[in-house]
């Protein structure tokens, strides 16, 4: 039988390197498909969803509201705070009345943090840039505070700034324990169901793959950690890559319809989607 090409976007964060290892280095395979890796940013690999350009992608929970008609969600995948998510940081401000008024750096339209922004704070002004410069621009003093995702939400402190507030922490103590669901990976809807499953099924083999194997996985997706340590890279990894990755069970589903639900609250979301696993 002919092999079927399948290409699969992730952002080359350490995270995503990790859960894909497995399958990247030809440990784990899928019987007729070849998968073809395509590395890009979260908000890149958003606005290539909303086209349906790639057949698997990771996105933004936030972006599925806007291609759930032609993509079907992952069980396996997902990005999930467990107490800790997105955070706002500052180097001038301490609290987000602090902030009324005054302008964030957030990072992309389509993404859970500039979502979460958006449902949890008033009358603060934010602009969208490119995630790897919220730091830099943050301390020239171009925006009064950033919101940071990957591995900056835990090197900041040594960088000398004060977190405002971090959304999992928030999260978490609102909805008693919920996961915060932040990224999924997807499959479009017409690879068709046998496909869908091999995937998922694929990719978790990929993930369980990453843990046993610590030694080989972690060096390598710490080739994407932009300059951060072995040990932090590992947390990250850990933090980012749980129980709730492998498949995210039924908190995961309640969490992402409590997220879409609050979205479309603040109209920041045009309706619910439907949320059919895979």
């Amino acid at each position: 039988m002919t092999e079927r090409l399948i290409r699969v976007g992730h952002s080359p964060d350490p995270d995503d390197a990790f859960m894909f290892y497995g399958l990247s280095s030809g440990k784990v395979k899928l019987e007729n498909i070849r998968i073809e890796h395509q590395l890009e940013d979260i908000q890149t690999l958003n606005e290539r969803a909303m086209k349906g350009e790639l057949e698997v992608t990771a996105i933004s929970a936030h972006a599925y509201a806007f291609v759930a008609d032609k993509y079907w969600i992952l069980r396996t995948g997902a990005s999930m705070g467990e107490g800790y998510g997105p955070v706002i940081v500052s180097k001038r401000f301490k609290t987000l009345a602090d902030l009324r008024g005054k302008t964030v750096a957030t990072p992309g339209k389509l993404t859970t943090a500039t979502l979460l922004f958006r449902i949890f704070t008033e009358g603060i002004d934010h602009v969208d840039i490119p995630f790897d410069q919220i730091m830099d621009r943050v301390e020239s003093a171009e925006f009064d505070a950033g919101l940071l995702i990957h591995e900056s939400q835990i090197t900041y402190g040594d960088l000398g700034f004060t977190k405002i507030v971090d959304f999992g922490e928030l999260w978490s103590r609102m909805y008693n324990g919920l996961p915060l669901p932040l990224g999924l990976d997807v499959v479009r809807k017409d690879v068709g169901e046998n496909v869908a499953h091999q995937l998922s099924q694929g990719l978790r083999e990929s993930i369980q793959y990453g843990y046993a194997h610590l030694k080989e996985a972690i060096p390598y997706a710490l080739q994407y950690g932009r300059g951060i340590s072995e040990e932090l890279g590992e947390r990250f990894v850990k933090m980012y890559v749980s129980e709730l990755t492998i498949d995210m069970g039924e908190n995961g589903k309640r969490a992402l319809e409590l997220l879409f639900k609050l979205g479309t609250e603040r109209r920041v979301i045009p309706a619910i989607p439907d949320l059919r696993l895979f």
